[in-house]
């Protein structure tokens, strides 16, 4: 059964993998492709817009794919990798703002469930409002004194 793909993009490949890891134990039995497209050849840090443009490549079965993103450049270099794919792929992938672990978390438990590209994007958008309202909303404060 086809289902949303998702990619994750970091600049640390280890950290993508955590991630990957902590979002696939929430999954019962459904499987979601995920890939992930982190740091460089040669185990530094970086992004790699070709190597994001073969994961949206691989993630993909045909209903569409949502990508995460850890940090600025890496937003950068996953728009850099939609214009190296084909126009039929490229229009079914969505770059998400959502925060990459907690985002990643929400979308692949909702993909798992058939949900579509724009609810599975919608979930990963959604990912830190537990923790905004179980911290009330206090923007850049915190209650350690």
């Amino acid at each position: 059964m086809p289902r949303v793909g998702l990619v994750v993009v970091s600049h640390s490949r280890p950290l993508a993998e955590a991630a990957v890891t902590l979002a696939r134990q929430m999954l019962t039995g459904a499987d979601v492709a995920v890939e992930v497209a982190a740091g460089t050849d040669d185990g530094g840090l970086g992004t790699d817009a070709f190597a994001i443009s073969e994961a949206i490549a691989a993630a993909d079965s045909g209903d569409g794919v949502v990508v995460l993103m850890d940090l600025g450049s890496a937003v950068l270099s996953a728009e850099t990798a939609l214009e190296l794919l084909d126009d039929g792929v490229r229009d079914r992938v969505l770059l998400s703002p959502g925060p990459l672990v907690e985002g990643l978390i929400g979308a692949v438990v909702v993909a798992a469930g058939g949900a579509d590209r724009d609810r599975v994007a919608a979930e990963a958008l959604r990912g830190l409002a537990p923790k905004q309202a179980h911290l009330g909303g206090q923007e850049g404060s915190s209650s350690v004194a």
